[in-house]
């Protein structure tokens, strides 16, 4: 079966996902790669939103944080204040999701301002909880469309850290970026550097330097990202966005 970068992207997202993580679930792609990954390999995934549902289980497609649909099913239901407090400042999510205007070589996120911040070429919404998110769980997974703009070497302001100067231990960060997946790569981290790992079928190593802001490395043994199997796809497809909400 054909699948478009959106589907790529859902199912890649899905495969770093382990039986038994506890993980904070956003909307769009992460909703759709969490609930995959728990009808496939991870059945004992703990889904989390940010409304304050732990351990959902959505029978269809939530339309944001708050859908009722969440509660249905949940382990509990606790104030927002709760969950990021007692969940997520106190270290008990392995996992979260994060997006951003900007990504830079060392997994900072800006979602904050596009130039100078005091006289921005384009003010953003801001944090809201990615960074909170970025500082207590013990793995970052990144989504962002691969373009040149959206990849700086640096960042114009630190929303949510990545492997920050003087170490993330140093500064009282938890864990930290473990992988960016685009619509045409997956990057990893080495020492706190973000370098190619692999590749989606049919896009080249140009390409991908092309669409990146600095002299990006690549891993030694770069490999093809695994397509959707026919299966996640139906799952996808049939199960979780029948009516083509996120999907391309």
């Amino acid at each position: 079966m054909s699948y478009s970068n959106t589907e790529l992207m859902v199912t890649a997202a899905a495969s770093r996902l382990r039986d038994d993580d506890s993980v904070l679930v956003g909307i769009g792609v992460p909703n759709l790669a969490c609930n995959l990954a728990k009808r496939t390999h991870a059945p004992n995934l703990q889904m989390i939103y940010e409304s304050g549902t732990v351990g959902s289980n959505p029978s269809k497609l939530p339309l944001s944080v708050g859908d009722p649909v969440l509660a249905s099913g949940a382990v509990n239901v606790e104030s927002m204040m709760d969950g990021f407090s007692y969940y997520l400042q106190g270290g008990r999510i392995d996992v979260g999701f994060l997006g951003g205007a900007q990504v830079d070589k060392r997994g900072n996120i800006n979602s904050t301002v596009i130039g100078d911040y005091d006289d921005p070429t384009v003010r953003l919404p801001g944090s809201g909880g990615a960074c909170e998110i970025a500082a207590n769980v013990e793995r970052t997974i990144i989504i962002a469309p691969h373009q040149e703009q959206r990849f700086p070497e640096e960042v114009d302001f630190v929303t949510s850290p990545g492997f920050v100067e003087g170490g993330r231990e140093e500064k009282g960060l938890r864990g930290g970026p473990e992988a960016v997946i685009t619509d045409k790569a997956i990057m990893a981290f080495d020492d706190g550097e973000m370098y190619v790992d692999s590749l989606h079928p049919g896009v080249t190593r140009a390409e991908v330097a092309d669409a990146t802001g600095w002299d990006v490395d690549f891993a030694d043994d770069v490999t093809e990202t695994p397509p959707p199997t026919d299966d996640e796809l139906a799952i996808i497809r049939e199960d979780l966005d029948p009516d083509g909400v996120y999907l391309d």
